[in-house]
């Protein structure tokens, strides 16, 4: 298994970022070490999936800046920063028109792969995500909810990025997918021992996937804390979504009988 270590491989600094009159972001002060998956909490607007695209610059700040391995990400090539980093989102957007292994062998053969290298990568990385390599030849529209976000997984880690990026990327499956695909991501990451950092607004998910929980509320940090810190926390906003998960929990529980 693989630990995080002491190295930052992304930084915010004092970032800050508006959409019109719209302020999303506040002075911002974040560092996720090597090795991490850090979750960004928080109810929608709060600012996670802002600060989640800052990192591979599909937002930019306003004030402040994003370094990744020490360097600002504006500093260099563009194309090759988003090269280097997996990005995963909740519908995918795998490309319709492409088979599974078009699909996960873009970026390599973008990046000059032979023919041979791909095909061995995909089907390593099918095998990996709990892919049938028979399905190498499908469409997206061919596969369920849950093959589809293990394509959209296996296409992130393809050309082997230090990080990845992962906005709400199971939010949209049934609970039982859900749940299989948690569990087998958990042990993909401490296998391959990737940066990541993951969006959610749902507090099972981020104790059950995250080594350290960062909590957003309006746009600011409230808190980054190891789960089992998280949940003793005196915040209130960390308090409230204790409360909420707990009340769920309760809500959910079976009835016991006469």
């Amino acid at each position: 298994m693989h630990a995080a270590s002491d190295r930052n491989v992304i930084e915010f600094r004092d970032v800050s970022c508006q959409f019109g009159d719209a302020q999303v972001l506040h002075e911002l002060n974040l560092q996720v070490r090597a090795g991490e998956l850090l979750v960004l909490l928080g109810r929608s607007g709060s600012g996670k999936s802002t600060t989640l695209k800052l990192v591979n610059r599909l937002v930019s700040p306003s004030s402040g800046e994003v370094l990744v391995n020490g360097v600002a990400n504006t500093a260099g090539d563009l194309i090759r920063l988003r090269r280097g980093i997996g990005y995963v989102i909740q519908e995918i957007g795998l490309f319709p028109h492409f088979t599974v292994a078009r699909n996960i062998g873009l970026v390599p053969r973008i990046e000059g792969w032979g023919d041979s290298r791909i095909h061995a990568r995909t089907h390593e990385l099918m095998t990996l995500v709990g892919l049938p390599t028979e399905l190498s030849n499908r469409y997206p529209h061919q596969l369920s909810g849950g093959q589809r976000q293990r394509v959209g997984v296996a296409r992130a880690l393809a050309a082997d990025p230090e990080i990845l990026l992962m906005d709400e990327p199971l939010g949209a499956l049934d609970p039982l997918t859900r749940d299989q695909l948690q569990r087998e991501f958990l042990s993909l990451q401490q296998r391959l021992g990737k940066t990541v950092v993951f969006v959610t607004h749902d507090l099972h998910e981020a104790l059950r996937l995250g080594s350290r929980i960062a909590l957003m509320e309006a746009g600011r940090l409230v808190l980054a804390l190891p789960p089992e810190e998280f949940l003793r926390s005196n915040d209130s906003w960390a308090q409230a979504y204790v409360r909420a998960f707990e009340d769920r929990l309760e809500s959910n529980a079976p009835k016991g009988t006469s």
